[in-house]
């Protein structure tokens, strides 16, 4: 009977040999590299999460929401990128640009103070933008609004009751239908004088129309540029407000999370 010959070039190895310490932390350390190089791709260039911080576009985004904000839905600034990075010595401008429709929700970065806002694209470049006795006209056009009830909340900041006259509104060239709330008529924003939108920038308002400081003030934010823009807030995510629905206040629907906007 003739002996089997193993060809040791061929042959497994039976045990695998255990990586040192060193080896060990060298690659959890590549593999966490590389996922935290995967998320910050993602945020920088898909989408971006975004908590409300106050009432400026109440009743359609409470304070407390929390957002996903769509970051290629307009293309790509340097205001795009998430935290502090676009303070980096980035030139300006914006590739795959692409403007808001009238009545999309915009998150950008306020030209002059660094902050981040949310508010309702109202006016498109070329667009002439006034507010009279309250109502908004657009193009000389009155953009009607009818009004749906009174209603009071408590207000987030100093917790005194506010009471507003709840309208729902469609802006020119849109089918979509949004509520807007009115305290008075006779605001300091309900007057003012006709803005034509320059090129490249874009005129926004909060839907609490009342308690938003906005494109109507010029020296406010006034009209913001588009580059400025960071991206259209798609959907509320969750909220984790509570109120206390025993008073005779107005209290959000529970829950409200995954809300199309």
């Amino acid at each position: 009977m003739s002996e089997k010959i193993e060809n040791p070039e061929t042959e497994e190895a039976d045990v695998e040999e255990k990586p040192s310490p060193g080896q060990w932390l060298w690659s959890e350390f590549k593999f966490f590299a590389k996922l935290f190089a995967v998320i910050i791709a993602f945020l920088t260039l898909v989408w971006g999460h975004f908590k409300i911080p106050s009432e400026s576009m109440q009743p359609t985004l409470e304070v407390g929401d929390h957002l996903y904000v769509s970051k290629f839905a307009y293309g790509y600034s340097k205001h795009s990128l998430p935290y502090l990075l676009h303070n980096l010595p980035l030139p300006e401008g914006r590739i795959f640009s692409r403007l808001p429709e009238r009545g999309d929700i915009v998150v950008f970065r306020n030209h002059k103070t660094g902050m981040v806002m949310i508010k309702r694209t109202i006016g498109l470049p070329g667009d002439k933008i006034q507010m009279r006795r309250g109502q908004l006209y657009i193009n000389d056009e009155l953009v009607a609004r009818n009004k749906v009830e009174t209603r009071v909340y408590l207000d987030h900041p100093r917790q005194r009751q506010v009471k507003v006259d709840v309208y729902e509104q469609s802006l020119p060239g849109s089918e979509d239908v949004f509520l807007i709330y009115e305290q008075t008529d006779r605001g300091n924003l309900d007057d003012t004088e006709a803005f034509i939108v320059p090129d490249e920038h874009l005129f926004f308002m909060g839907d609490g129309r009342d308690n938003s400081t906005d494109s109507r003030s010029r020296i406010g934010l006034g009209v913001v540029p588009m580059n400025n823009v960071m991206g259209r807030a798609d959907r509320m995510m969750f909220s984790f407000k509570r109120c206390d629905r025993d008073l005779e206040f107005y209290c959000p629907p529970k829950g409200r999370w995954m809300e199309k906007l």
